[in-house]
């Protein structure tokens, strides 16, 4: 019988996890928006300074999936909230419970850690995951929109 597992992702994951992140780039029709490198991985995901954390899914030994998280915080709440920046498996690995085992992991993080949310985004487009993560009692957000500042507007508007 075929077991999954989760684990704390290590520093020698960086390879494994980039590549995971391109193969979801490409999911969602935005490869070429992947500039990360495996150094990247190595001095963000995996270090002190910053707040960010991975977690890998194994099936019987190998990497089929992952998930990048880091915590935010609700000055409503008054209590740290986990966000999911990222979760994937492998496509020939979904519907064997891969991303169910992925979610409640990160649930478990958050309930341990006292958070009071956990929150993640997903594509309009994406029907599957969103009728899966209805299944589990997800709601989406309805009132709030996400807003982004990066590349050349973020160097400009920081500078100015």
């Amino acid at each position: 019988m075929s077991e999954i597992t989760i684990r704390q992702a290590e520093i020698k994951d960086a390879p494994q996890i980039l590549k995971f992140v391109i193969e979801l780039a490409v999911y969602e029709k935005a490869e070429n928006e992947v500039i990360a490198t495996v150094e990247d991985i190595e001095a963000t995901v995996f270090n002190d300074e910053y707040n960010t954390d991975a977690i890998i899914c194994e099936k019987n030994g190998e990497p089929i999936g992952f998930a990048v998280y880091f915590f935010n915080y609700s000055t409503w709440q008054g209590k740290h909230g986990l966000y999911l920046e990222d979760l994937y498996v492998s496509p020939e690995h979904r519907g064997t419970g891969a991303g169910k085992a992925l979610l409640k992991h990160l649930a478990k993080i958050a309930v341990g850690r006292s958070c009071g949310r956990f929150e993640w985004s997903v594509l309009d487009w994406n029907e599957p995951a969103i009728k899966f993560y209805q299944s589990i009692g997800a709601k989406p957000k309805n009132e709030w929109i996400g807003y982004r500042l990066s590349g050349e507007a973020l160097q400009r508007f920081g500078r100015d």
